[in-house]
């Protein structure tokens, strides 16, 4: 069985076509989804589908993009209080920072970022991070927020494709990373050279559904049935089997995310 460990099964035409795309994962050993919240008027929608069907785990969070709009800050409190309160709920994010469009506040994405943080260690749930183009301050916000409270924050780097050195830290806290469908692109050599230090007890695989499809269907909107050419890549550039990749990935989803166990 594979796993789609972050999926928006609750944007736009992946919402409305949700059944059928459902049912052609499961027909390729798709066995476990996680339906990844971005902003507060999600939280509803995707813990609707996750009670609605029994492979269907979700996350509850605030993207980076989304903390500055008006009633998105949230606090720790809070994001644990409903965390904790459904079954269904496995991990809190997707959060963190995300500079690539430089115009957007940094004070407001790094506040929610730290909440998001606090919730984890408050609910003792993983942390689902993003981060783009903002590699240095997600570092020094973790290591902040972690110290004191070593060894009850863990986590994911979702998409990963920062730098080495963000990997190798967040190794050294005992991170999980995920890759997605960026790793088959052909330009994506740095993305295929961090998918090759990172250990296999530490890796997932996902699609960020419905962006990023992989190879041979970049260009279209990505749904979970894709997530099994992402194992393909992943095993190439692993020099194993995919069989070996199916396995270490889904052990590594229960894991992390122990609720869905």
């Amino acid at each position: 069985m594979f796993v789609d460990s972050h999926c928006h099964l609750c944007f736009g035409d992946l919402e409305a076509r949700c059944n059928e795309v459902l049912s052609h994962a499961r027909k390729v050993n798709v066995g476990r989804f996680v339906a990844v919240a971005t902003s507060r008027g999600e939280f509803a929608k995707v813990r609707a589908l996750a009670s609605a069907e029994p492979d269907v785990f979700c996350t509850i969070g605030i993207h980076p993009e989304e903390a500055e709009k008006p009633g998105e800050i949230i606090k720790a409190e809070e994001l644990a209080s409903i965390a904790t309160s459904d079954p269904k709920i496995v991990g809190i994010g997707e959060t963190g920072l995300d500079y690539y469009y430089d115009e957007r506040p940094r004070d407001a994405q790094e506040r929610n970022f730290r909440e998001h943080i606090r919730a984890c260690i408050a609910s003792e749930l993983p942390l689902v991070i993003h981060t783009r183009s903002a590699e240095a301050d997600t570092l020094r916000i973790l290591q902040e927020e972690i110290k004191g409270n070593e060894g009850k924050l863990t986590g994911v780097f979702h998409c990963y494709s920062s730098n080495r050195e963000l990997a190798e830290a967040g190794l050294a806290m005992g991170f999980f990373f995920s890759f997605s469908g960026i790793l088959t692109f052909k330009k994506a050599e740095n993305v295929r050279e961090i998918a090759q230090i990172v250990p296999l007890d530490k890796v997932l695989i996902e699609t960020d559904s419905p962006y990023l499809a992989p190879e041979p269907y970049r260009g279209r909107p990505c749904e979970p049935a894709y997530v099994v050419h992402t194992a393909a890549r992943l095993a190439a550039v692993k020099g194993v089997d995919v069989a070996t990749i199916e396995r270490a990935t889904t052990e590594n989803f229960f894991r992390l995310f122990k609720k869905a166990s």
